[in-house]
């Protein structure tokens, strides 16, 4: 307890390390690991004693509803968000048209199915207390009067940590970081304390694991005592449903939350949690009825009783300690909120506007909330103590949570709903919810005090309790029938009674919450006169005066409203105070006290159908302009890329031009010039050198003839007027061919020329004269760039899958990594101007990449500088063009 406040206080006083803390999805993911109670730590363990493994159950049921929290947790916790719902109760209320007996009645029946839960926690302890320091009568102190009821000292104990830690400040802002610290802080020590001492157990007094199966009688493991699967299913069924609707985790998972996102990561490191605390518990049983066969040590103590046997006090206390931990988690948690709902739905509501209250607390309303929070902590504990002393002695921690989570089951019908069902209202949610009361109560509360003497021990024959097999057997029983009660009345009930407007209205938002949660302030019916100063008055009286300015100037910032010139206050206004004063005195009595200072006029369905059209409207405008601004956002992309295509095209074009004329001016000069010499010299010029001049003029010439042959096939190839002429050809011929056909300049330049042609290589179909063409370019290539002295050309072709692939490789210079991919654009050098121009027109490439492109293959280049180039193509074989 010195750690747990010690770590609390640490937490409360430092602001960075509180919101570390908060924003931690692993802290939030431990903080629910409170469902693991002093009944995880001991009571497991006496029910996996009988060899059954029926405690698992309590643990599969929410391991198999993690995935849903996603669906239901998300959707609560973003409901309680937007209304500033702190309490189980006040989510009821609020769904069934914020209706005060509503959410008095839950809360009463809540505190009818936490406090006997609670009550185990304290008697568990004792147990425990009573275990340890009993264990050896000659170490036993003689005096032992603190200890004579170690129950009453933990309560109290209990009680101080409660109220120092979520009276002290009671504020809109729902995140209590010291209570938060406290219980992940008590869900590692539980955690760490139990696989300690179990693996002691099982593996440093025992053999193993293994060992404890073997001591299973007959070699018989039972789901139940009953063996029976749908008492079973049952159990699993309940325990999820216990998960989420008991108030600790209700605070825990709902109120606690800063971010929706942590749910993720909650939903595979709970069941994680919860596996490695139970993967113990039935080695841990087997070995303790072993131990203490025939003697009378209580089961529910195996893990403190098997070392203290063993005379191994050290580990005895580290599972007191643990115990203690997860009995304090929960009772801590559940307090807390119990003492939120009777304040908030019961108390308050009751004296929260008698005139008394002011004068009592001297006009600082501030106190009010404080004062009666801690009455009901008080309430709760003395509550839970008595059950304890009175009930408990009589039953094993393991009956005593079955009882209370069926109980809380029944709050089930009514908040799934509520959440998923616009018809559900107050008449269908209440009588469900009574009926659901009487049958547990009847069947499973009534007979368990009839030892007490409360009811004569006749009366248990006339219920499921006492006609029974198995305390499973009527666990799943009375869940099952007073489930079926409830939700046939919440239903027939719903359908053939009216909603109010605003229990319709608030069935719109639950329901649809995802779609109102951004303008919920618009979203809620509401219609009347308010002015701001009365409001603001209301406001400052219970959250002070500079947390209500800043509040107000937010939300006025947020709907453009401005506070100087508008007296009177709209509906969006009213709404917002009060979900203000909704977090600080609750729900009922929030709308008590905003009541005080409006003037609020009937409204009728036609103003709550104008509202929600209206809202939905504004909606669906709002969804429109995201829409139409994302089309203009992508409108004005793609127009901003046409616009730099066409700047490119354009700078293509002039590139173009430029490389043009001047491949054509070079020729037409050495033209123009050498024919000026023949015309002007043609007597005086010796007739080999006018042969000379001719064939170089014939040269330049053909040299023009290929550059416009170039620039034309480029063009026709672009705009698509050239069509391919078609038929099968064979590549080896093909191949061959070109070679052929520049043996004279491969002889003449010295260059070795190896052809790898595979034989049997399939016919293609493709243009003999294009794809020769392609040869053609890329074999002239290869001899611009090999070496004068040692030139080397090797081609080679192959199938690979259903393509031919060509290569044809060089020892040249190579090209650079950076102009491997520009080279097969027209005229690449243009655009590089600090590239040396390579020989030729630069359009050999270009033309190659569009004759493979047409024939549906691909054309590339592989090159290391100073280790030669590859090039290489693929065509793909088809049996029919």
């Amino acid at each position: 307890m010195a750690l747990l406040f010690f770590v609390a206080f640490k937490v409360e006083k430092n602001e960075a390390l509180q919101s570390r803390l908060l924003k931690n999805p692993y802290v939030y993911s431990l903080s629910l690991a409170v469902y693991c109670s002093a009944w995880t730590f001991f009571g497991s363990i006496g029910m996996a004693s009988n060899s059954v493994l029926e405690y698992a159950t309590i643990y599969i049921g929410p391991t198999i509803m993690a995935p849903l929290f996603w669906v239901v947790l998300r959707k609560l916790i973003r409901i309680s968000k937007i209304q500033s719902i702190n309490t189980l109760s006040d989510l009821i209320s609020a769904r069934y048209g914020k209706n005060m007996l509503l959410g008095r009645v839950a809360s009463i029946f809540l505190a009818i199915s936490v406090i006997p839960y609670i009550a185990l926690q304290i008697k568990a302890v004792d147990l425990a207390f009573d275990t340890f320091f009993s264990w050896d009568s000659q170490n036993r102190p003689e005096t032992n009067l603190i200890l004579k009821d170690s129950g009453f000292y933990f309560t109290l104990v209990m009680g101080a940590f409660i109220l120092l830690f979520t009276t002290r400040r009671i504020q809109s802002k729902n995140q209590n970081s010291g209570l938060v610290s406290a219980v992940v802080v008590e869900s590692i020590v539980k955690l760490v304390a139990f696989i300690t001492v179990g693996l002691f157990i099982v593996y440093g007094i025992n053999d193993g694991v293994d060992n404890a199966m073997s001591l299973i009688p007959d070699d018989q493991l039972k789901l139940n005592q009953n063996e029976s699967y749908s008492e079973w299913f049952g159990m699993i069924f309940l325990s999820g449903i216990a998960f989420m609707l008991l108030p600790r985790q209700f605070e825990m998972a709902v109120v606690e939350n800063v971010s929706e996102k942590h749910l993720s990561n909650t939903m595979w490191l709970l069941p994680l949690y919860f596996l490695l605390i139970n993967f113990l518990v039935l080695p841990v049983a087997l070995y303790g009825n072993e131990i203490f066969a025939g003697s009378d040590v209580n089961s529910d103590m195996y893990l403190m009783a098997i070392p203290l046997q063993e005379g191994n006090r050290l580990m005895a206390s580290l599972a007191l300690l643990g115990g203690f931990a997860a009995a304090s988690g929960m009772m801590i948690v559940s307090t807390h909120a119990l003492s939120k709902m009777l304040s908030n739905s019961i108390i308050m509501p009751a004296v929260i506007d008698k005139a008394y209250l002011s004068n009592w607390f001297g006009g600082n309303a501030q106190r009010i909330p404080g004062f009666f929070r801690r009455v009901s902590i008080f309430l709760v504990l003395l509550l839970a103590y008595i059950y304890y002393a009175l009930t408990t002695s009589h039953l094993p921690l393991v009956s005593i949570g079955l009882v209370s989570f069926v109980a809380v089951a029944q709050f089930a019908p009514m908040l799934f709903g509520g959440l998923f069902w616009k018809g559900g209202n107050f008449y269908g949610a209440i009588t469900g919810l009574l009926i659901g009361f009487f049958l547990w109560f009847f069947h499973l509360v009534a007979p368990s005090i009839s030892g007490i003497g409360f009811f004569p021990k006749s009366f248990i024959e006339w219920t499921i309790f006492g006609s029974a097999t198995s305390q499973t057997g009527a666990i799943t029983t009375v869940l099952f029938w007073s489930l079926l009660g409830n939700i046939i009345a919440y239903v027939f009930v719903s359908i053939f009674t009216k909603q109010t407007v605003v229990e319709r209205n608030q069935a719109e938002i639950f329901v649809d919450v995802f779609k109102y949660s951004k303008a919920y302030e618009s979203s809620v019916v509401w219609k009347g006169t308010a002015y701001f100063p009365d409001l603001k008055s209301l406001l400052e009286k219970f959250i002070g005066q500079s947390r209500t300015e800043e509040a107000l100037k937010s939300f006025a910032d947020k709907h453009e409203i401005d506070l100087q010139k508008n007296d009177l206050a709209d509906g969006r206004m009213v709404t917002h105070a009060e979900k203000l004063l909704t977090a600080v005195i609750g729900a009922a009595s929030a709308k008590i006290m905003v009541s005080t200072v409006v003037k609020e006029e009937r409204i009728g369905m036609k103003d709550v159908v104008d509202i929600l059209k209206e809202s939905q409207e504004l909606m669906r405008l709002n969804k429109e302009l995201t829409r139409k601004s994302s089309e203009l956002k992508r409108a004005t992309e793609a127009l901003q890329r046409a616009n730099q295509k066409l700047k490119d095209n354009d700078e293509l074009k002039d590139e173009f031009l430029y490389t043009v004329t001047h491949e054509m001016r070079t020729p037409l000069t050495s033209i123009r010039a050498l024919s000026e010499i023949l015309v002007d010299n043609s007597n005086e010029m010796p007739k080999d050198l006018q042969e000379e001049y001719t064939k170089t003029i014939l040269k330049e010439t053909e040299r023009m003839s290929r550059l416009i042959s170039q620039v034309l096939d480029l063009e026709n190839f672009e705009s698509g007027k050239h069509k391919l002429q078609i038929d099968y050809i064979s590549i080896q011929e093909l191949i061959e061919d070109s070679i052929d056909s520049m043996k004279e300049v491969f002889k003449k330049k010295k260059i070795h020329v190896e052809l790898e042609n595979r034989k049997h290589l399939p016919a293609v179909m493709g243009d003999y004269d294009r794809l020769m063409q392609v040869m053609l370019n890329l074999l002239s290539n290869a001899v611009k760039y090999v070496p004068e002295e040692n030139g080397e050309i090797k081609v080679t072709a192959y199938q690979i899958e259903n393509k031919i692939r060509v290569n044809i490789r060089d020892n040249g210079k190579g090209i650079p990594d950076d102009m491997q991919q520009i080279i097969f654009d027209k005229f690449f050098q243009a655009r590089n101007q600090t590239v040396r121009k390579p020989k030729g027109s630069g359009l050999g490439l270009a033309i190659c990449r569009k004759i493979i492109q047409l024939h549906d293959g691909h054309i590339w280049v592989e090159s290391q500088l100073d280790k030669g180039s590859r090039f290489s193509f693929t065509i793909p074989i088809k049996t029919r063009y």
